[in-house]
């Protein structure tokens, strides 16, 4: 019963990082000019008065978020594959916000990319649950 819930909280810790990262990119549009148009076309316009507070604080967190999620679930379910993929898509978002920062360069070759992973795995998420990898533990009786 506890891994159970333990799951869903670390699936719904997932989807808010991915929610949350989405939502703070579009109002970036100074920043990432495709998203922050396409914030502009669904009334989301008004966010772009809080950019600092979004590249500065509440992009990182979300995409910290969605990445610890996403190790959790790594180091639970054991599999190689999807467990990359999972958290290759923070880091690019993070590595997008540290070369946006530090270096003041633009980073949407980074961010763009990164965003459309975090996208992709959500949705293989909610499409095919993972399960534990039985191949790699000697315990046969835990897998799920």
């Amino acid at each position: 019963m506890r891994a159970t819930h333990s799951g869903s909280v670390t699936r719904a810790a997932d989807k808010a990082g991915v929610v949350g990262s989405i939502v703070t990119a579009i109002g970036c549009a100074g920043c990432f000019p495709a998203l922050g148009s396409l914030g502009a076309a669904i009334g989301l316009g008004f966010l772009s008065q809080y950019e600092g507070l979004f590249i500065r604080y509440l992009l990182p967190l979300f995409a910290g978020v969605a990445l610890l999620a996403n190790v959790i679930n790594w180091r639970r379910h054991g599999q190689w594959f999807r467990g990359a993929l999972g958290v290759t898509g923070p880091l690019l978002v993070l590595a997008a916000v540290f070369v946006m920062l530090v270096l003041d360069q633009r980073s949407g070759f980074l961010l763009y990319p990164g965003l459309v992973l975090m996208v992709a795995v959500a949705i293989w998420d909610l499409i095919s649950r993972p399960r534990k990898d039985c191949s790699t533990t000697d315990d046969k009786t835990n897998c799920c």
